[in-house]
């Protein structure tokens, strides 16, 4: 079954962000008119309140939410209560707004820290329940995991179609690089352009080099998103990811070698490695909506460097 979406009015929550900003310009690619795309953006709307998610809801043929309050390990040990509300709150009122306002589907989005610490790589998603999340991300993967239980409740009493995406860790142009809050991509880049314009002899880098990390271009993500939006209306959750693995200090290396920097690294053993590995198998996200990640790793870590650099005015 193909989800006609071009003349659906659809809000995306998070729109304005990293991933949703990609998301729009995939939406106006497969047709949609950006006259019927709403974006609410926070200074106007706080969707952790009920009725800012019913105004935004109304009139809605669609809601992707993927509004998020996110970080990497630094700023999840910082604020693991505020992560673990503002992302459970604005979930829960969303799916429930949506569902009242009889909005025809929504979408989702969890997160790859939802699933147990020692999960058996690479990871499918009947797994999720067996075990702990990562005790450093735990209150934001349990908030997001507990929207999957949400959704699948209110299909089973209500009929409501909802669908749950798990994307692994995302990169590319438009990242978060602000090192407060960003991901281990833009936090190492970053790392990297500073060190080498301020001539600086190494970089140091936290935990031991040794856990591994699957990451999914963005522009392959938003088209597992539209992909799953327009083909899939199952209850069970779904992977997004690239099904391949490299390990951080693997990571730190290639993109020192794209920049061209020569100094040291510094491990910082004293500083938490997170979950040890990440790998998802995304076979059911091939097998139900066709969807398999084509961006080159690599090479999709080059265009978000070259981004980078550009966005500073910079050469390398």
């Amino acid at each position: 079954m193909l989800l006609d979406i071009k003349n659906k009015k659809i809000l995306v929550t998070g729109g304005g962000g990293f991933l949703g900003s990609h998301l729009i310009e995939k939406l106006i690619e497969r047709g949609v008119s950006m006259d019927n795309i709403f974006i609410p953006r926070s200074h106007e709307y706080d969707l952790r309140r009920r009725d800012d998610c019913e105004k935004v809801v109304k009139d809605r043929d669609i809601v992707i939410h993927l509004a998020t309050k996110v970080g990497g390990i630094g700023y999840n040990q910082e604020k693991p209560g505020e992560l673990f509300y503002d992302n459970m709150v604005m979930g829960a009122q969303m799916i429930d707004a949506a569902y009242k306002a009889n909005v025809g589907k929504v979408v989702i989005l969890g997160t790859v820290c939802a699933y147990p610490k020692f999960t058996p790589a690479p990871f499918k998603e009947e797994d999720l329940w067996n075990g702990y999340p990562e005790e450093t991300n735990a209150p934001y993967g349990l908030a997001k995991k507990a929207l999957l239980v949400e959704a699948q409740a209110y299909r089973e009493e209500y009929g409501a179609n909802i669908i749950y995406l798990l994307p692994v860790n995302l990169y590319g142009p438009r990242d978060t690089f602000d090192p407060s809050r960003s991901h281990v991509i833009p936090a190492l880049i970053k790392k990297v352009v500073d060190a080498k314009f301020q001539n600086n002899d190494h970089i140091e880098v936290w935990g031991s080099g040794r856990a591994t990390r699957e990451f999914l271009y963005v522009e392959d993500a938003v088209e597992g998103i539209v992909l799953a939006l327009e083909h899939y209306d199952k209850s069970e959750p779904v992977n997004l990811g690239s099904g391949k693995e490299i390990s951080i200090k693997n990571l730190v290396e290639m993109i020192c070698k794209i920049l061209d920097f020569k100094g040291e690294i510094h491990w910082n053993t004293s500083k938490p490695d997170g979950q040890p590995r990440r790998l998802l198998d995304t076979s059911r996200a091939e097998q139900e909506f066709a969807f398999r990640a084509k961006t080159d790793f690599e090479e999709g870590l080059k265009k978000t460097i070259r981004w980078y650099v550009k966005e500073r005015k910079l050469n390398y």
